[in-house]
This record gives structure tokens, C-alpha cells and sequence, in this order.
């Protein structure tokens, strides 16, 4: 049979996209290719009931099939060759760093690329998605491509020269929340917290905190000032992560990612 989407590589955003568009799409006939006989069983136990195949074949492919690009930067060039020989005429990448005239390059003449940055909240539906188009997009496909982003979460189109920004912001954001918590939970524990006790405190003050940020139309600092006490404990917090440069470790460490982001498209 042939799919509306082939996602090729099942690693943690491959896995993500799958697994957020048949959860959201299951009329979108969906399939993963992981190359290497004991990845793609590990893959296909993991992902059931997304099909999970090695390689391409002829049958898997049709007049409106789209690939979803998610494999690492030095595995694109071998990769692109394969979905050169299929006839996919639209694919999709979100392969941090890599433009999509460098895309372009390696397929044949008139292939629709679409650069995408989602993040890992797409396995759940929370997650925010970038995109921009190549030069053989056209509205068709932005507005296909939007469509199955939209799946996983909320879509921003931005130009591409902005990418590497968005990369480094909300694509990596994640993993910098994730140390955040992890970093609040250990202090807890150091004020004498079980670390149940303190996980659930900071994983439901940290939900809960975005939600009122989503829903009540207040800006991040207006709702920090509401919690801060003038001479209170939170301003003497406030204090520390100040005089630590928290807030400037942040802008340094998007900044380090969008160059790294640079570096891997070069």
C-alpha cells in the first residue's frame, strides 16, 4: 500500500511526529523507515501501530506521498539519494541547520522542500512547530505542510533566515526546561523535601504556571511581579538567580545553539 507520509528515521522527533499524527490523524496512512534490522524492530515495538519498514519500496509510494525528513545532519546526503529515486515530489526537514536550497540540491528538479521545526511536546499534541518554504513551494504545499503540523501542536511560518533562531529557541527549549525542574526538584530535596514530595510541587507548580501564562493574557513579567513581594521571600530568590546571571545564561546559551545550528548547515 502507499502513504500519505513516510517518516524517515525514527529517533526521538521521528518517533515524536509519528506518534503525535496517528494519534491526532489516524485517516493519515503513516510510515517510519529505520534503517538496520534490530532499529527498526526496537522502532516498530515502540511505535505500534505505526508500520515500520527498513528501506523504501516501490509499492509505499504514491502520487501524494510526502516525506518527513528527521535523520541526522551527516546522514542526509545518503538518504536524499534514496528519496530521489522514489519520486517523492514534496519533503519535509527538520534536520537542524540545513537549507533548503542544500535540500534542494540533492533531489530532483522541482522537489517541494519544506523546512520544519517542531519539538518533542508533538508526541503529546503540545508541541510548536516553524516552518518556511524552499523555492518550488507553493501554497498547496505550505498549506499541506501547516496542516499536518498543526497535529502536533501550534504552527508559526517564519522566513527561513530566521530558522537557526527558532532551532535554538523553542526546538532545544525542552531540553533547557527539563534542567531547570530537574534543578528546582534537587533543591527541594535540600530543604529537607522528599524528592516525591518536591518533584510533584515543581512538575505541578510548573504546569500550572504555564497554563495561567497561556490563558490569562498577562505578560511573563507582569505575572513574576504579582508573585513578588516587595522585601519577600521570592524577591530574596529573585535576588540570587539576578546576581547569578541566570537570565543572561539563557540568551548565551540560545545564541550558542543558533551558531551551532549555523556550523551544521555549512
Amino acid at each position: 500500500m502507499s502513504y500519505e507520509v513516510i517518516v524517515v528515521g525514527g529517533g526521538r522527533m521521528g518517533s515524536a511526529i509519528a506518534t503525535g499524527l496517528h494519534r491526532a490523524r489516524p485517516d493519515v496512512a503513516t510510515l517510519v523507515i529505520q534503517r538496520g534490522a534490530a532499529k527498526a524492530e526496537e522502532t516498530a515495538r515502540r511505535l505500534s501501530p505505526v508500520p515500520v519498514e527498513e528501506s523504501f519500496r516501490d509499492d509505499q509510494v504514491g502520487p501524494s506521498t510526502s516525506v518527513i525528513l528527521c535523520v541526522k545532519p551527516d546522514q542526509v546526503d545518503g538518504v536524499l539519494r534514496g528519496i530521489a529515486l522514489t519520486g517523492v515530489r514534496r519533503v519535509v526537514s527538520v534536520v537542524a541547520g540545513l537549507s533548503s536550497a542544500r535540500l534542494e540540491a540533492g533531489l530532483p528538479d522541482g522537489t517541494a522542500v519544506i523546512r520544519a521545526m517542531p519539538n518533542t511536546p508533538a508526541a503529546i499534541g503540545r508541541g510548536v512547530s516553524a516552518m518556511s518554504g524552499g523555492a518550488n513551494c507553493t501554497k498547496a504545499d505550505l498549506d499541506w505542510t501547516e496542516s499536518i503540523l498543526e497535529t502536533l501542536g501550534s504552527v508559526v511560518r517564519v522566513p527561513e533566515t530566521k530558522m537557526d533562531a527558532v532551532s535554538a529557541l523553542s526546538g532545544a527549549m525542552p531540553a533547557y526546561l527539563y534542567l531547570v525542574v530537574e534543578s528546582l526538584i534537587e533543591a527541594g530535596v535540600h530543604q529537607g523535601l522528599s524528592r516525591d514530595i518536591s518533584t510533584q510541587l515543581v512538575v505541578d507548580t510548573f504546569l500550572g504556571s504555564a497554563e495561567l501564562l497561556h490563558t490569562s493574557g498577562d505578560t511573563p513579567e507582569s505575572l513574576r511581579h504579582a508573585v513578588t513581594s516587595p522585601g519577600g521571600l521570592t524577591a530574596a530568590g529573585l535576588r540570587i538567580l539576578e546576581s547569578r546571571s541566570v537570565r543572561s545564561a539563557f540568551l548565551e546559551a540560545v545564541a550558542a545553539a543558533a551558531e551551532r545550528s549555523r556550523q551544521l548547515g555549512r
